[in-house]
């Protein structure tokens, strides 16, 4: 074990113009770590209620998930209500209850501490700060946040980037937060805030990095003909960038580059079922076949 993910372990009622889902396995926390897991051996740390399930954290121990960071309280699990539009990227929130997350607290087992590997997934900015404080022997760190803390909580999310290697953002996000409409240069501004890398998440367009010295790459979607549930697909994009970097225990830009293809086509399996069904049941075997078809896609 070398990476440690921090993040929301939940349950989500999910439908779409074409069906619906009561009760799906959800959370960053757990899209992120079924993804790093095709890599490496993540540990997770999360709070839970009651009322999750064994099966699904055994379903995590199996795929090689470390569960010691995960407290059960009093109480029921995190939960989302959403239903997306046609175009299956935009959705509206019925219900967001948070539950025993709502006082969630999180305290790294003395196990995690030394790891060299940190995905922050989408929690509240001092959250992740207080985390950061715990670690104490971090090589890279990855961190991701969204709309609402930008808006609430800035001055601790602008914290947050001068102390992680790499910033993850879709693009309304860095929009907003650094009111520059291009991407490129939105994610100069952040960098000058102290990461080395910033991400941009653009949907079904694929991702971007920016680095120093000029670094920039850019990769596609894997073209998803049957796109299911879109929901932790940007989780999955992270968790499974994040595991090949820990994986190879290197930061070098081939692997960073790497990295970005295997979170966009990680993701791709994301989205073509409900939930986690489908990110946990892809095989390496099936993820490299995606990858031969997108080098296919861009070759010219």
């Amino acid at each position: 074990m070398s990476l440690i993910i921090v993040g929301s372990m939940a349950y989500d009622t999910i439908a779409t113009p074409f069906e619906r889902r009561e009760r799906v396995l959800g959370g960053a926390c757990t899209y992120a770590s079924l993804a790093a897991c095709k890599f490496s051996k993540p540990g997770i740390v999360g709070v839970i209620g009651d009322d999750f399930q064994e099966k699904h954290l055994k379903m995590l121990e199996n795929r090689g998930v470390d569960i010691t960071g995960v407290k059960r309280e009093k109480g029921k699990s995190f939960f989302w209500e959403g239903v997306y539009h046609l175009d299956m990227n935009t959705r509206d929130t019925i219900t967001t209850e948070l539950n025993v997350f709502e006082k969630f607290d999180p305290v790294l087992p003395d196990s995690y501490v030394d790891m060299p590997y940190l995905f922050l997934a989408n929690i509240d900015p001092a959250l992740q700060l207080k985390v950061l404080k715990q670690m104490k022997n971090v090589k890279f760190s990855v961190c991701d946040t969204m709309n609402l803390w930008i808006d609430i909580k800035r001055a601790e999310v602008t914290e947050v980037f001068s102390k992680v290697t790499c910033v993850v953002l879709n693009d309304s996000e860095i929009r907003q937060f650094t009111k520059t409409p291009n991407l490129i240069l939105a994610a100069r501004e952040i960098r000058k805030l102290g990461p080395k890398y910033v991400i941009i998440k653009k949907g079904e367009h694929g991702a971007s990095i920016i680095g120093p010295e000029g670094m920039y790459f850019s990769i596609p979607s894997y073209p998803v003909e049957n796109v299911i549930d879109p929901t932790g697909a940007g989780d999955s994009f992270a968790g499974a960038f994040i595991g090949h970097i820990a994986g190879q225990d290197k930061t070098d830009e081939t692997v960073l580059k790497k990295a970005m293809v295997y979170g966009n086509t990680v993701a791709s399996f994301a989205v073509e079922g409900f939930g986690t069904d489908r990110l946990a049941e892809a095989g390496m075997d099936k993820i490299e076949d995606r990858i031969k078809e997108l080098r296919k896609i861009t070759d010219f």
